[in-house]
């Protein structure tokens, strides 16, 4: 009777070493790596506004240096002209943000 017993507290302590072992990868498998992750987009969220900020400067500093530095050549009815080139230069960065961000995908789903 004793080794019974005996066998079956040792089976109970498996089941529970066992359980342990499973709660404890579900842990590491799944929060850790969710905890890693909200670091990375606190700081990817901050890049993505300062980055932002500092493109918003640049451009209206471009608009000030046409509309200063040019003299006479965009003022009158051409004064619109400086904001049209920040336009465009503003929407070929961003094409070629948005090409650099999705060409080599494009060309694995190719091949």
């Amino acid at each position: 009777m004793a080794n019974g017993k005996r066998e079956s507290d040792d089976i109970g302590s498996l089941v529970r070493d066992i359980g342990t072992l499973v709660v404890g990868y579900v842990k590491q498998e799944t929060v850790d790596p969710i905890r890693g992750l909200g670091r990375f987009l606190a700081f990817g969220a901050a890049g993505v506004v300062v980055g932002g900020l500092g493109i918003v400067l640049l451009v209206l500093g471009g608009i000030r240096l046409l509309q200063e530095e040019t003299g006479d050549a965009f003022s009158g009815h051409l004064s619109f002209l400086p904001y049209v080139i920040a336009l465009v230069v503003c929407g070929a960065a961003a094409g070629l943000a948005l090409k650099a961000g999705t060409g080599p995908d494009k060309k694995r789903n190719r091949r």
